[in-house]
């Protein structure tokens, strides 16, 4: 039985009107250009920055080794979130959406929460570096009033939507862009600079530890990428899609980190001050720009917390999503993950790092899962109509193979885990090294093939037999 989605509203005609709805193909105006524009200028902000600065400044890790640490990671971690974006033109519908196919209608939600969280964990981290990066200029300025004006802007941008966004995204990109290639050459060529640590060395915990990094930063992504690949038309077909997001996404990424590496090389403590410290009024305009280039840029981040937002409510409560439930939707996240903001100012980098540490382990099964149905087993064959049908006839409402084999995942990773909160037995006997991303996907992936696999041969057999 095909369910075809329900129609869309014309309330708010200013406003997106497709939301979580596949994208017909003549609305499709996105181009590999705007495409990997967004990409760009996803981590042209100083959130970036403070990552890439924990390689040297919370790591030690020497300037060469962090930045191979670096680039090695976003190399492996780009390549999953460019795979699930190739899936976007094909498909028309947001990436957690497409989690109803390997988890059941209902199942799926659990994955669309998850994401949830993740998003609305990013727009705050995302508000308290903006906000440091206005401080660093203006030291005399209310951190509170800095949170509520960048969340203001980027829930407005969210408000109207995927058109607004991406031609803000490719502007954006260009600016930041010129600001940080600036700040890295007066960096290198400032005489007065500490770059090199006197206690900087190389360390397989630091090393490591900064590749996952790299990964889960990559991977985060991997939840949201279709929700903008999938304006693009179907006639470009997967390979642009997965190229524009990868090499978008790997030189972006590494070109911010390494300012980052630079800045904790110069102050471990305070990363971003040092563009004020060393670089002068060029600095603090840099400072600036970052500062309203991240309000800017945290609209593309609520517009994917909202996606899931809408996937929980339609899959467990039957919403109807218009445009204005979308325009709630975006205000009512805006103002909770506002608030976790204003109250999480303090140890922000540990927090962080806890957090991307713990991303990449529920993150990981999920990516397995989901790239193996869809190139391995499926091979990209999907009934979009059924995707919407609350009864799950074709999908069911709770896949217990796919539900299964994410625990397994999970619990694969839980001896390899290297986190503030909680480090694995078989982590502390080989030096603390993060594998734990490693063992989680191989053994999810084997696990979910080998059940659909078993699954199937025993389908067939019922069906001979009957």
């Amino acid at each position: 039985m095909s369910i075809e989605p329900p129609p869309v509203t014309q309330t708010f005609k200013k406003f997106e009107q497709q939301h979580i709805l596949p994208i017909p193909e003549d609305a499709r105006t996105g181009t590999h250009w705007s495409l990997g524009a967004i990409w760009v200028s996803l981590n042209m902000m100083p959130l970036t920055v403070v990552t890439g600065a924990v390689a040297s400044g919370a790591y030690g890790l020497p300037i060469g080794w962090s930045i191979v640490a670096i680039l090695t990671g976003n190399i492996i971690g780009a390549f999953g979130a460019a795979l699930h974006a190739s899936q976007g033109p094909h498909l028309g519908i947001p990436q957690m959406l497409q989690a109803r196919a390997q988890f059941g209608y209902l199942g799926a939600s659990i994955f669309a929460l998850i994401a949830l969280i993740m998003f609305m964990g990013l727009f705050t981290s995302i508000l308290i570096v903006a906000k440091d990066s206005l401080l660093a200029v203006f030291p005399e300025f209310n951190g509170t009033a800095a949170i509520l004006i960048f969340a203001a802007i980027g829930i407005v941008l969210c408000i109207f939507g995927y058109d607004l966004l991406s031609k803000t995204m490719t502007w954006l990109s260009i600016v930041i862009g010129l600001a940080v290639a600036l700040s890295m050459v007066l960096f290198w060529a400032a005489p007065d600079v500490p770059l090199f640590r006197a206690d900087a060395a190389f360390s397989f915990e630091g090393f490591f530890s900064m590749l996952a990094i790299g990964i889960v930063w990559q991977l985060a992504y991997a939840p949201y990428v279709s929700d903008y690949t999938r304006y693009l038309p179907k006639d470009t077909g997967p390979k642009a899609a997965f190229w524009g997001t990868y090499i978008g996404l790997v030189g972006s990424s590494v070109f911010v980190m390494t300012l980052g590496v630079l800045l904790g090389a110069a102050n471990p403590d305070n990363p971003l001050a040092a563009l004020g410290e060393y670089l002068g009024p060029i600095g603090l305009i840099v400072l600036v720009v970052f500062a309203v280039s991240s309000a800017l840029i945290n609209g593309v981040e609520l517009y994917s917390a909202v996606m899931n937002a809408l996937t929980v409510m339609q899959s467990n409560f039957r919403v109807i999503i218009t445009s204005a439930t979308r325009v709630w939707t975006t205000v009512v996240v805006g103002v909770l993950a506002t608030l976790l903001a204003i109250l999480g100012q303090g140890d922000f980098i540990t927090m962080f790092e806890s957090f991307l540490t713990l991303l990449l382990y529920v993150l990981i099964p999920w990516s397995a899962i989901n790239l193996v149905d869809y190139f391995v087993i499926r091979k990209g064959e999907y009934s979009v109509g059924d995707l919407f049908d609350p009864e799950g006839e074709r999908y069911g409402k709770w896949n217990v193979v796919g539900l299964v084999s994410y625990g397994v995942g999970l619990l694969a990773q839980l001896p390899f885990m290297v986190n503030p909160l909680f480090t694995g037995p078989l982590a502390t006997l080989i030096g603390g090294i993060d594998i734990a991303w490693i063992v989680g996907f191989v053994v999810t992936a084997v696990v979910f093939l080998i059940l659909v696999r078993v699954g199937s041969k025993r389908d067939r057999v019922a069906t001979v037999q009957s």
